[in-house]
């Protein structure tokens, strides 16, 4: 069992790592996941400045993702609809309507030459065999700009998910300027469907925004939503409306959707309803308004990390002078190259070395021919001469030779020393250099096409109960003891929303906080008081309740408020022990008359008591007062209250006031 175990682990982590690192979570170097990075690759191969099939390129990229073409498909019509590196034709989808792409025989994408100019270095990049071993991949693109960034990136892989949001393209070669010169750098995310967006909690892309549709409120019997939440198509924005107007929280007429290129969804009102009093339920009940947590995990040094993104652009700002840098030794050594092929060619044609090889007979004496006519020359060479250089000496065309023009052989050598003096000034003022190299693409930038579209605004959250609509019946049934919404008989309480709490006190003297349902059993004993459970308004009534004590005569009295309970546990107002209640009242003032039995020996046959010779406790738990201890006739209850004229009687539980 301990080698099974053991296997099952070092297999299970070998797929997690696999997962995470080759499918779900993108390289911070070039922004990409696997089969992006082998679409851009592939498509790089493929370029010759036309349209191919999408269906041509899916399968020309198997080569080197091993993972079916459905993948690849879904890849690249998602990688197109960013309109970053890939040019597209024909249906890619609506991102607005949530409507999928044609198949990919009907579609058709080229490179965008932007995808070269920030990605493609092939002799700065390492490649490995493919899969299958037939064909060469990049490990990583070079990439010079943060893609991950600007695209945003999410994925779900073994025991973690990145979620990482869209940033505005300009905006983040402004930050990625701002880091090269030292610079804090503060960037909010920019989503392609607009909408307003609350950034308080982002923290730097590890927290979450909060995205609300914008509607045109233009109309008070009418609200146009013109931009939708990202991440919400027409489809689920109308699906929730209705929802919601369905449970009667809105007032609703009709939905209508005329999205295409530009959101459109125009909301009707229902006779007496204006878009001021709907506005705020729209937010708070539908799709209208949407939170959206981000987790920036990347792939730093082979390791998944999660990293703000304001170190992701600082982390590309060093990347770019490293990836220039080095391409701008490369390019020198190509000037060198070039300045080098250039003087061998004018000394072996100017000194006429070539005549020296016309009697020899064999390789070998060519070579040594040729190495000795440069002898004397040696010191205008820039680097030693090698065989290959003899090579290419040797394959100049005699029609070449003849029509040698020096002048411009001297032009072009003067043309390569100022581009190689060009190339050391920009390795010496590098950073200057990678400012200017992000100008140069913010310059070839549509300004209109790549403009903000979510603004930065800043709005509470709502409160889904302070907002809610109290439109639904609460009734009870006596005879079924059941109370609830969707009960069709007994008595209407009140009117609530679906998330209010209801108190109510039975006439046996139990009471409970419960929240609203359609349909739930409280009992058959009836209520004396309900109200809506809010803490603060309950605990100002008082409630005086008079209770006998079964074993004995002995009748009680405890006046007491009700300020803490917990919703669904069921609470009694009588003390512990053989009780029975006996008269209810929340009057805030009264005179209780007893009267006694004739024939018992008591002198005194009539005694009253008023409400305010007794204190009002915090609990109702606790034992009453004493109040008669001799055998009763009868107990009588009457309200005394400034401005009464006359005195309201209650000689029982049946006639006891009701909760408003």
């Amino acid at each position: 069992m301990a080698h099974a175990s053991g296997i099952f682990e070092k297999n299970f982590i070998e797929y997690a790592s696999y997962v995470i690192r080759d499918r779900a979570i993108p390289e911070l170097e070039d922004g990409l996941k696997p089969v992006q990075r082998r679409i851009i690759h592939t498509l790089i191969e493929m370029d010759d400045g036309k349209f191919h099939k999408v269906a041509n390129v899916v399968g020309q990229c198997m080569k080197y993702h091993p993972h079916g073409d459905a993948s690849i498909n879904d890849a690249l019509v998602n990688l197109a609809n960013d309109d970053l590196f890939i040019d597209h034709q024909g249906n890619f989808g609506n991102e607005l309507t949530g409507d999928g792409a044609a198949a990919g025989r009907y579609i058709e994408c080229r490179l965008l030459p932007l995808a070269k100019k920030v990605l493609y270095s092939p002799e700065i990049t390492q490649y490995v065999d493919s899969y299958d071993g037939r064909n060469k991949e990049p490990v990583v693109f070079p990439a010079k700009i943060p893609v991950v960034v600007i695209q945003g990136a999410s994925g779900i892989a073994v025991g973690m998910k990145t979620d990482i949001l869209p940033h505005n393209f300009i905006e983040v070669l402004d930050a990625q300027e701002a880091a090269l010169r030292g610079e804090n750098v503060t960037l909010y995310p920019d989503f392609p469907t607009g909408g307003i967006v609350d950034v308080s909690g982002y923290e730097d892309g590890c927290g979450f925004v909060t995205v609300r549709a914008r509607l045109d409120l233009s109309d008070p019997k009418k609200i146009v939503i013109t931009e939708l939440p990202y991440g919400v198509t027409s489809e689920q924005m109308i699906a929730s409306i209705e929802e919601a107007d369905k449970k009667g929280k809105l007032h609703i007429a009709k939905v209508t959707d005329y999205t295409t290129d530009k959101a459109n969804i125009e909301i009707a009102l229902q006779r007496n309803t204006y878009t001021k009093d709907i506005v705020d339920a729209l937010y708070a009940y539908t799709k209208c308004e949407n939170r959206i947590s981000v987790n920036p995990i990347v792939i730093v040094d082979e390791l998944p990390r999660v990293m703000p993104i304001s170190e992701m652009v600082s982390y590309h700002a060093r990347h770019l002078v490293d990836v220039l840098t080095a391409e701008l030794h490369v390019e020198r050594r190509h000037l060198e190259d070039r300045l080098h092929a250039r003087t061998l060619e004018r000394i072996f044609i100017e000194e006429r070395i070539y005549k020296r090889i016309e009697n020899k007979k064999t390789a070998e004496d060519v070579n040594k021919a040729v190495v000795t006519g440069f002898a004397p020359f040696k010191d205008e060479l820039y680097r030693p001469i090698d065989d290959e250089d003899i090579d290419r000496l040797l394959k100049i065309p005699i029609r070449r030779i003849s029509l040698f023009d020096i002048e411009k052989n001297r032009r072009d050598i003067e043309e390569i020393d100022a581009a190689i003096a060009q190339v050391d000034r920009n390795l010496a003022n590098i950073t200057e250099y990678a400012v200017s190299f992000l100008e140069d693409i913010k310059a070839g930038l549509d300004a209109q096409r790549w403009a903000r579209r979510s603004e930065i605004g800043s709005f509470q959250a709502l409160d889904v109960k302070s907002v809610a609509v109290r439109n639904l019946e609460l009734r009870y049934d006596e005879s079924t003891g059941y109370m609830g919404t969707n009960v069709k008989t007994g008595e209407v309480l009140m009117k609530v929303s679906p998330y209010d709490k209801v108190f109510y006190l039975r006439k046996d003297g139990a009471y409970r906080v419960t929240n609203v349902s359609e349909k739930e059993f409280i009992g058959t004993e009836g209520l004396y008081y309900y109200c809506l459970a809010d803490k603060e308004e309950l605990s100002k009534v008082v409630f005086t309740a008079i209770y006998k004590e079964k074993e004995s005569r002995f009748y009680f009295i405890n006046r007491f408020t009700i300020s803490s309970f917990t919703t669904n546990r069921l609470y009694s107002i009588l003390p512990k022990g053989n009780y029975k209640l006996v008269k209810l009242a929340t009057f805030p003032a009264a005179i209780i008359t007893a009267k006694y039995k004739p024939g018992m020996g008591y002198r005194v046959l009539e005694e009253t008591f008023r409400f305010s010779d007794f204190a009002v406790r915090k609990s109702p738990q606790s034992v009453g007062y004493k109040i008669i201890t001799k055998a009763l006739a009868g107990l009588t209850l009457r309200q005394t209250k400034e401005g009464d004229v006359e005195p309201t009687l209650f000689d029982g539980l049946d006639d006891g006031e009701k909760g408003r």
